[in-house]
C-alpha cells in the first residue's frame, strides 16, 4: 500500500486544521506541515492563542448539547431517551477535547496529546453509539433498560480505549509501531481507518437504518426532512474543512480556516439529529405496517 494515499495524513494535516495531527507533527501541534497556517493571536515566549471562533463555537455546541439533555429528560415515553442523552454527553466530551486540540491554547505538548486521545477516542465512540441508537428504534431491545445501555457503553468502551491508545502511542512514541515519519507522508493506517473512514461507515449506516424506519415502518416523509438535512449539514462541515479551508485561510491571511465552519454545520447537524429523534418519537405516529414491537 506503499505506492497509494490510503494512510497518508500530510496533505489531510497541510490544509485542514484535524485533531489528529497534534499527534503527528515534531511539535505536536497543526503546525509543520506546510500550507496556510492560522496565526492567531500573539503571546508571551512565541506563543499564542489561535482559532477564536472555534473555541467559541465549541463553547455554544456545549450550552445547546446540554439544553437538548435537559429536554430528552422531559420526553419520559420517548423511544430511546436514555441512548440519545448518552450520545449528547458523548458529544459534549468531544466538545470539550475540541476546545484544546482544534483551538490553539498554548498547551504543554504532554496535555494537547492527551486531549487528542480523548477527542478521537470519543469520535468514533460517539458515531458508533449514534449508530445503535438507529438500531434502538427497531426495538430488538428494550430500550433504556440496563442491558440496552450496559451493550452500548460497553462497546463504546472498546472502541474509544483501542483508538485512544494507538493515538497516545502514536503521540508519546510508547512503541515503534506507529512512529510518524514525514519521510512516508505521515502514514498510520491505524488512525486513517479508526478516525477518516470508521465514523462515516457508522454514520452512513445510522441514516440507512433511520430511513427505512421511517419511511418502511412509520410510513411518514417529514422526518426525512431532518434527517436529510443533518446529513447535508454534517456533509458541508466536511467539505468546508478537508476542501475549502485552505482557500479560507489563504483569504484570511491565517485569521480562520474551515475548521470554524466544520465546527458550526457539525452542531447544527446534532440538533437536526435531535430535532428527527424528537419528531418520531412523538405519540400520534401511525404504525404503517408490521406493528412488532412498535406499542
Amino acid at each position: 500500500m506503499g505506492s497509494t494515499n490510503f494512510g497518508n495524513f500530510d496533505a489531510f494535516c497541510r490544509d485542514s486544521t484535524l485533531p489528529v495531527c497534534n499527534v503527528l507533527s515534531q511539535n505536536h501541534d497543526q503546525r509543520g506541515f506546510g500550507g496556510c497556517e492560522l496565526q492567531g493571536i500573539p503571546l508571551s515566549d512565541n506563543r499564542y492563542l489561535g482559532n477564536l471562533g472555534s473555541i467559541l463555537l465549541c463553547g455554544i455546541a456545549i450550552a445547546v448539547s446540554i439544553v437538548l439533555l435537559l429536554r430528552s429528560e422531559r420526553k419520559k415515553a420517548a423511544v430511546g431517551r436514555r441512548e440519545m442523552q448518552l450520545f449528547l454527553l458523548g458529544y459534549i466530551i468531544l466538545e470539550i477535547c475540541e476546545i484544546f486540540t482544534v483551538g490553539e491554547f498554548p498547551l504543554n505538548s504532554t496535555v494537547r496529546i492527551a486531549f487528542t486521545g480523548i477527542h478521537i477516542g470519543m469520535i468514533i465512540a460517539s458515531t458508533w453509539i449514534l449508530l445503535l441508537n438507529a438500531v434502538v428504534g427497531y426495538q430488538i431491545l428494550d430500550d433504556g433498560t440496563p442491558l440496552s445501555i450496559g451493550l452500548m457503553l460497553i462497546s463504546g468502551a472498546v472502541l474509544f480505549i483501542g483508538t485512544g491508545y494507538i493515538t497516545l502511542d502514536t503521540g508519546f512514541h510508547w512503541t515503534t509501531e506507529f512512529i510518524p515519519n514525514p519521510n512516508d507522508h505521515y502514514r498510520n493506517i491505524a488512525l486513517y481507518v479508526l478516525y477518516q473512514l470508521a465514523p462515516l461507515v457508522f454514520l452512513v449506516a445510522f441514516f440507512v437504518l433511520e430511513a427505512v424506519l421511517v419511511l418502511r415502518i412509520l410510513g411518514e416523509i417529514r422526518p426525512m426532512i431532518y434527517l436529510t438535512g443533518a446529513a447535508v449539514l454534517f456533509a458541508l462541515g466536511q467539505i468546508f474543512n478537508y476542501v475549502i479551508s485552505p482557500y479560507i485561510c489563504n483569504g484570511t491571511a491565517g485569521k480562520i480556516d474551515g475548521a470554524l465552519f466544520e465546527t458550526l454545520f457539525t452542531l447544527l447537524s446534532v440538533v437536526m439529529i435531535w430535532i428527527f429523534w424528537s419528531s418520531i418519537t412523538e405519540d400520534d405516529w401511525p404504525i404503517a405496517s408490521q406493528p412488532t414491537g412498535y406499542p
